[in-house]
Formats: C-alpha cells, structure tokens, sequence
C-alpha cells in the first residue's frame, strides 16, 4: 500500500476540540481518540509550559497530500509547534484488509493505489484492529487460528460516525475497541484474511484492519521460537 498513513495526534485534552474541529473542517471526520497520561516529570512539564500529563489521542488515516495539508493548518491555525500545543506524526501503512475499510478509513480523499511502502523488506508488522466493543475473543480466536500469538486492547472512541453510515451504508457505534497485533511479516496476509472473514464489516463486530511496518523488535525471540 504506498502513500497511505496513519497520523496519530497527542494532545492535552483540555484543548482536544480544537484540534476535532479542525480535522473535521479538514474534511477528517473519521477518527478514531483515546485518553491517555504522560509520562513526563513534572519539572519538565513546567519548563515546556504543559499545565497537566492528560492527553487525548487521535488515529486517522490519510494520504501524503492531505498530510501535507493537514501539517500546514496544525503549524499556522493550532500553533502546534509552540510549548503545550501537541504532537502529531504519521507511520506508512503497508496494508488494509479490503476495500471497504479502505472507503471507510479514506472517505472522500481522492486515493490512487501505488507500490507498497518502501519499508516493504521488514520481518515483522503491526496490525491494528479497530472493531466494536465486546468482540475482542472473535477478533483474537480468527488471529490466533492464522498463526498470531497475541494481541494487546486499547479502548477508544469513533467520530465521523453519521458520515460513515451514510456513505458505507452500515451502522457503526461510537464505542470501539483497537487491537494491537505484532506478527511475522509472512503471517500478515493470513492474519488480516481471518480477522475480516470472521470479523469484518459485515459482522457484528464490524472490524476494520491495516498494518505497519515494524522495522525492529524485543521480546518476540522466545515466543516465535
């Protein structure tokens, strides 16, 4: 998959509207965002002007030319760059597990399908899984069935959602759960086939999955031997 990226946003959740405004005036209305703490020391808190360590966190997909656009409006509308303004940084994706979360994920952005990531020659990839509540045992049971060895939960809300049934035609709850899964690169393709065949949109799961490229990993040695 070429050009395509997921750009996670780290912000301080008391100025996370602002930044939803702005992904939906840039037409972004599919995100995903999930609460979480930082982890600095308060001392430095202090020096780079940040008030507290709670942050909100977004997951969207985009292409490079909406990448582009977006950084601009995040430097010169959001002042990003200035102390406590946030952080925002994208990942090559490698894959997506079919052509509706790919709709999905892009909604209007004008996509043209090009060579697979550069980053294609890794070992290892992680695939991520963004599904409805409750249906991790289903989502993990068709991963584990392919070859993966586990997975780790996050919980997260979605935004976009009325769009999203409009344009796919399908209801999508706001409430979701993102499972990270780490595997062999050569067990990716299996992997994301299980998941959406028995999990997909089309489930009561309504799972969509992509992947990144891992370029380097710890931990793995003795669970993949």
């Amino acid at each position: 998959m070429g050009n395509l990226y997921m750009m996670t946003t780290i912000v301080d959740r008391k100025i996370a509207k602002k930044y939803i405004d702005f992904y939906e005036s840039k037409g972004k209305n599919v995100m995903f965002i999930s609460l979480g703490y930082g982890t600095v020391a308060n001392e430095i808190l202090d020096y780079l002007g940040l008030e507290s360590n709670e942050k909100a966190v977004f997951f969207s997909v985009l292409d490079d030319n909406s990448w582009q656009d977006t950084k601009k409006g995040l430097q010169k509308e959001l002042q990003i760059d200035a102390p406590g303004g946030g952080i925002a940084f994208t990942i090559p994706l490698s894959s997506i597990g079919g052509k509706k979360p790919l709709w999905y994920l892009l909604e209007n952005q004008d996509y043209r399908k090009e060579e697979e990531s550069t980053l294609q020659n890794t070992t290892h990839e992680l695939i991520i899984v963004i599904a409805e509540q409750g249906y991790t045992n289903l989502i993990m049971d068709a991963a584990r069935g392919a070859g993966a060895y586990g997975g780790t939960v996050i919980h997260a809300k979605g935004t976009g959602i009325a769009a999203a049934e409009k344009f796919m035609g399908v209801s999508i709850a706001a409430e979701k759960e993102i499972i990270f899964i780490v595997t062999k690169t050569n067990k990716k393709n299996d992997i994301m086939k299980a998941i959406m065949t028995e999990a997909g949109l089309d489930s009561k799961a309504k799972s969509i999955a992509f992947s990144l490229p891992v370029t380097d990993t710890a931990g793995l040695r003795l669970v993949e031997d």
